[in-house]
C-alpha cells in the first residue's frame, strides 16, 4: 500500500541524511514530503498540521552531536507520521464481563466486509485462544448468509445461521443467545451495507447497536479510496459509536491516503489491515512500524510475529535436530523450508518489510516467488527414495521429472545445484551446532554424575 509514498519520502530525506540542515533545505524537504503526501490521497488539512508539526520542530531542533542532522530530521519526519496515526496500537477491548462479547461489523457494499469478519474470527480463535462464533445479519444482499457460511467453514469457527425472510434485530438477539449458550467469548455480526451513506442503513445499524451493546464497533473500509475512507468513517461515526477502523485490501493498488488520515479525521484508532482474501490475511496496525515502512526503514518486529504464526514450528525444530545430530539434508527438507518461506509471502513479502537490501549482501534476488513453486512441483515429481537419495538422479530420471512437473531439464539441475549449496550451508551449521550439543551434554553428565555422589 506504501510503495509509491515510501519511494517519493524516501527520495527525499535520502540526500538530507548526509547534510547540514539549514532552513532552506528543510523548507524544501518539508515542500516535497507535503507534495508527496497529497498525491497519497492524504487529506488536504491533514497533510497542513503534519507539515507544519515537522517544519516546527526542525528549525528548532537542537542535534546532539553524535547524531547526524540529516538524520535527526528523519526522525522527526517518523516520530510525525506516528502522531498522526495515532502513536500506540490499539488491539480490541474484549475484557468486559459479558458472554459473548460482541463485536458489530459495519461498512458500504463491497469493502471486504464478510471476509474481514471471518479474518477476525480466525484470528481471535488462532492467536488469542478464543471460542468465535459468527452470524450474518444482511438480509438484502443475494448470498451473503451462504459466503459467510462459506468462509467461516474453511476457517474453522462456529456460524450460526440466519435467513433472508428474517428480520436483523430477531437475527441478532438469537445469534447472541446461542453464543451463550454455546460459551463462546465472542461473537462477530456481519451487517449489510449500500453502495453509498444513506438514511435507512443507518437506521438500522443504529438499531441493531442498540440491540447488541457491542464491545467493538469496527468500521470497515477499502484502503483504495484514499481521504474518502476516513469521511465516509466519520459519516457512521455520527450514528453510531465505532470503537475503531479496518483497512481493507491494504494490499492493493493503495497510496496510503486512508491509513494517514483516518485518525485525525475520525478521531478513531486504525487496528487491522487486511491483506489479500487469505483468510490469514489480517494483520494488527502499528503505527510506529508503518511509519518506518514509509520511510524505507523496514518493519522487522511484523516480519517476525509473523514468522512466530506461519512456520511450522514442529517441522523447523526436527529440520535443526537433524542437522546437529550430522544427519543428511534431503530434498523433502529443501521443500520443507521453501513453503514455509513461500507461506510467509515469499521473496517479495520479505522486501516489504525489511529496510532497503543491499543485494551484495542479501541476495533476495537469486529466487522470486514463481521459482521456489516451481521448484517445490519438480521435487514433488520425484519419487520418495529420489528425494531422500538425490545422487541417484541420473539423466533418465531428470528427463522423466522434467517431463513430470512441465520444465526443462536444465531447470532440474538448475534446481540440484541450489540444493548442493543448501546441502553444504547445513552441513557447516551441523558441525557447529554438534560442538554445541557435545558440550551441553557432556555438562548435564558431569552434573547427573555429582547429583549421584
Amino acid at each position: 500500500m506504501f510503495d509509491n509514498l515510501r519511494e517519493k519520502i524516501s527520495g527525499v530525506l535520502a540526500p538530507l541524511r548526509s547534510r547540514q540542515l539549514s532552513e532552506s533545505n528543510i523548507e524544501e524537504a518539508v515542500r516535497e514530503v507535503r507534495n508527496a503526501l497529497i498525491d497519497a490521497d492524504v487529506a488536504f488539512n491533514v497533510v497542513t498540521e503534519f507539515v507544519q508539526d515537522v517544519q516546527r520542530q526542525a528549525v528548532g531542533q537542537t542535534i546532539s552531536r553524535s547524531v547526524q542532522p540529516g538524520h535527526a530530521f528523519v526522525r522527526i519526519v517518523h516520530d510525525s507520521l506516528v502522531k498522526l496515526m495515532g502513536e500506540t496500537a490499539d488491539g480490541l477491548d474484549l475484557g468486559g464481563g459479558n458472554v459473548p462479547n460482541v463485536v458489530l461489523m459495519a461498512g458500504l457494499q463491497g469493502v471486504g466486509k464478510t471476509t474481514t469478519a471471518v479474518k477476525l474470527a480466525k484470528w481471535l480463535k488462532e492467536r488469542d485462544s478464543k471460542s468465535v462464533s459468527v452470524v450474518s445479519a444482511d438480509v438484502y444482499r443475494p448470498a451473503a448468509i451462504e459466503q459467510l457460511q462459506s468462509l467461516a467453514e474453511q476457517a474453522d469457527v462456529e456460524f450460526i445461521p440466519s435467513k433472508q425472510r428474517d428480520r436483523p434485530d430477531a437475527i441478532v438477539k438469537r445469534a447472541v443467545k446461542l453464543a451463550r449458550k454455546s460459551f463462546h467469548d465472542v461473537l462477530i455480526v456481519d451487517t449489510a451495507g449500500r453502495l453509498a451513506v444513506d438514511e435507512t442503513m443507518m437506521e438500522e445499524i443504529a438499531r441493531l447497536h442498540k440491540v447488541l451493546n457491542p464491545r467493538e464497533t469496527l468500521f470497515v473500509v477499502d484502503a483504495m479510496t484514499g481521504q474518502d475512507a476516513a469521511n465516509t468513517a466519520r459519516a457512521f461515526d455520527e450514528a453510531l459509536p465505532l470503537t475503531g477502523v479496518v483497512l481493507s485490501k491494504a494490499d492493493g493498488d493503495a497510496r496510503g491516503g486512508a491509513a494517514l488520515s483516518v485518525r485525525s479525521i475520525t478521531g478513531k484508532p486504525i487496528k487491522f489491515l487486511g491483506i489479500g482474501e487469505d483468510l490469514d490475511g489480517l494483520e494488527s496496525f502499528h503505527p510506529d512500524r508503518i511509519a518506518s515502512r514509509i520511510l524505507g526503514m523496514g518493519d522487522v518486529l511484523s516480519y517476525l510475529e509473523e514468522a512466530e504464526q506461519k512456520v511450522d514450528k514442529g517441522k523447523a525444530e526436527r529440520l535443526a535436530k537433524k542437522i546437529f545430530r550430522g544427519s543428511k539434508f534431503n530434498l523433502d527438507d529443501m521443500r520443507d523450508q521453501l513453503q514455509q518461506f513461500s507461506a510467509m509471502g515469499g521473496v517479495a513479502g520479505f522486501k516489504d518489510m525489511m529496510p532497503d537490501l543491499d543485494p551484495s549482501t542479501v541476495k533476495v534476488k537469486s529466487m522470486d516467488d514463481d521459482q521456489m513453486k516451481k521448484q517445490c512441483v519438480i521435487i514433488d515429481s520425484m519419487t520418495l527414495h529420489e528425494r531422500r537419495f538425490p545422487a541417484v538422479l541420473d539423466s533418465s530420471r531428470k528427463r522423466r521429472i522434467a517431463e513430470g512437473s512441465g520444465v526443462q531439464i536444465h531447470e532440474v539441475n538448475l534446481l540440484l545445484r541450489k540444493y548442493r549449496q543448501l546441502e553444504k550451508q547445513m552441513k557447516r551449521a551441523g558441525r557447529k551446532g554438534n560442538k554445541i550439543l557435545q558440550r551441553l551434554e557432556g555438562a548435564e553428565a558431569m552434573s547427573q554424575g555429582r547429583r549421584h555422589r
